[in-house]
């Protein structure tokens, strides 16, 4: 299964976590803070710090260690807040 992050398909194991299969593809960070933009990625891998934050199919704010990856899923960058897509 693929899904693609920033445009890029990433390669997935059914059941595994989009941090894991991004962790597993190469990538450490996926995400920059609000404030000083500093890179974040995976620190803890079970959904307490939330520095694994990512925007997943226009949904901003999903902790990349906790949401299964999917077939066709799209996954982008988290800059500061997130800004979900709205649909109006």
């Amino acid at each position: 299964m693929r899904f693609t992050f920033d445009g890029k398909a990433i390669p997935a194991e059914p059941g595994q976590s989009i941090g894991a299969a991004l962790i597993a593809a190469g990538h450490r960070s996926w995400r920059r803070t609000r404030i000083d933009a500093a890179p974040r990625g995976i620190f803890c891998g079970i959904g307490i710090c939330h520095d694994c934050l990512v925007t997943v199919d226009g949904a901003a704010n999903r902790r990349a260690c906790l949401v299964e990856a999917a077939e066709d899923m799209r996954v982008t960058t988290q800059e500061g807040a997130g800004r979900a897509e709205l649909e109006c």
